[in-house]
């Protein structure tokens, strides 16, 4: 206890000796400022690097956002493309008959595509389309590229445009990223054609657009 009280009283003199004018040089009452300063400054220039990393980060994925924009848009071009393609009433009768012949189509693809839109199940025809373009490539470097893309915007589960897939096609697809090829995501394309053929495709053939559009297409096929 005694020592406790010595070691207060020791503090107590301490802080007031501090409070009494003139008992501190000027430099002495500065220093410690300008240590307190310098340990800003020091985290200043650290938040400064910091700053100069993070806008070196977001350049970079602005660059990313164009490149994926450029290659969106080829994947997706020949989409719109179709969409302002007119079918025949031979064609529009045709995709009836199966699927195959839906999709081969690019007037189909287009229609089936609109449908998709209003079933928010549209991520599934341009996971398609992607690796319909995907698979033609042959450069190494832009396969792996767009191979990180496509993964990124479809296969991902972080991705709202992520397709339904089972765990077992991800298990290859990613095997199949260590060292990305044009046939990377071939499993996985012929899952999502497999379920917009059982799923969505009864049901377009059964929905108004695509009636009013037979029914249209039919019209104009007996006016001409």
């Amino acid at each position: 206890m005694g020592s406790e009280r010595m070691e207060m009283r020791k503090r107590q003199m301490s802080v007031q000796q501090e409070l009494v004018p003139g008992t501190t040089a000027p430099g002495q009452n500065e220093q410690p400022s300008q240590g307190n300063r310098g340990s800003n400054a020091c985290c200043f220039c650290w938040c400064c690097c910091c700053s100069c990393s993070c806008l070196t980060v977001r350049n970079e994925d602005r660059d990313e956002r164009n490149r994926r924009a450029s290659y969106d848009f080829k994947a997706e071009g020949n989409a719109d493309f179709e969409e302002s393609l007119k079918p025949t009433a031979e064609e529009v009768c045709l995709w009836g008959q199966s699927f195959d012949k839906l999709m081969h189509c690019p007037a189909g693809r287009s229609a089936f595509r609109q449908f998709l839109r209003t079933e928010f199940s549209e991520e599934n025809m341009l996971f398609w389309l992607a690796c319909e373009e995907f698979s033609k490539e042959t450069n190494k470097s832009i396969i792996e590229e767009k191979a990180r893309i496509i993964y990124e915007d479809y296969i991902s589960i972080l991705s709202p445009k992520e397709v339904s897939l089972d765990s077992r096609v991800r298990e290859v697809i990613n095997r199949n990223m260590l060292e990305p090829t044009s046939h990377t995501f071939d499993d996985a394309q012929l899952q999502i054609f497999t379920l917009m053929q059982r799923d969505s495709y009864p049901r377009f053939m059964n929905s108004s657009a695509y009636k009013n559009l037979l029914k249209t297409v039919s019209e104009q096929s007996v006016e001409s």
